[in-house]
């Protein structure tokens, strides 16, 4: 049972009536695929059918088309996605149900809820990435409260990244990046690992397009790709880098 009074999801959880197909994969293969954060394992990586090597984690992963993308580039990699959107969390599913028999998605796990509900009870130091890409602005200003990307959020990730670990966060909203680069950049866990513009201008080639930002960029406008690695603030020099 999630945390009522910790659990403060804003937006949406449906949108359009699912098609026929689409329901059925929700009332079929979600439940075999859902994770209950208070019964999780003291090893993540037992959370799937396989041995995995390590267990990454999407916030927010809309249509599931990078978290996809990501757990079919790495096999031996446990996924776990976060979405509390009910068609986007069927779009996963009929990605995941149309992969081939001779490369299954079968390393992708699901929490359909607010992403806090499950990061302030993964294991400590549980995960090695972790992306949180294009979350909601929530531009007005009486409305930055709602933005995961804070303080509060941020000693949760801290919490739960391994020691090496990387945070990866895009974003097509300027007011927003600068929000973003004040808190993770002035939080003693993350470091920035950007060296020069081209470090946050053009997307890595490992990361895989999201349908958002394919839709920005058709809008003519700049997106930013982030990469923090999680870093212990205690080891002999840290301060100073």
């Amino acid at each position: 049972m999630v945390n009522e009074r910790k659990q403060i999801l804003h937006g949406r959880r449906r949108g359009r009536r699912l098609r026929p197909g689409r329901q059925a994969l929700v009332d079929r293969l979600l439940p075999r695929l859902s994770l209950d954060p208070e019964a999780l394992p003291l090893d993540l990586r037992h959370c799937f059918d396989r041995p995995v090597r390590a267990v990454w984690l999407e916030i927010g992963f809309g249509g599931g088309e990078h978290l996809a993308a990501q757990a079919a580039a790495h096999p031996d990699i446990g996924f776990i996605g976060c979405e509390p959107y009910i068609n986007g969390i069927a779009r996963l599913l009929s990605q995941i149900a149309a992969a081939p028999a001779s490369r299954p998605l079968d390393n992708i796990r699901i929490f359909a809820d607010d992403a806090r509900g499950l990061v302030e009870r993964v294991p400590a130091a549980s995960l090695q990435r972790v992306f949180v890409l294009f979350p909601d602005p929530w531009p007005k200003k009486r409305h930055h409260r709602r933005r995961f990307l804070a303080p509060a959020q941020l000693d949760l990730l801290a919490r739960a990244m391994a020691a090496g670990a990387e945070l990866r966060v895009a974003t097509d909203h300027m007011g927003y990046l600068r929000w973003i680069l004040r808190h993770c950049t002035g939080h003693p866990s993350f470091q920035w690992l950007a060296r020069g513009p081209a470090d946050w201008r053009d997307r890595p080639a490992d990361w895989p397009q999201t349908r958002y930002e394919e839709k920005a960029l058709a809008r003519g406008e700049a997106c930013v790709y982030l990469r923090f690695l999680r870093c212990d603030p205690t080891a002999p020099g840290m301060a100073e880098s």
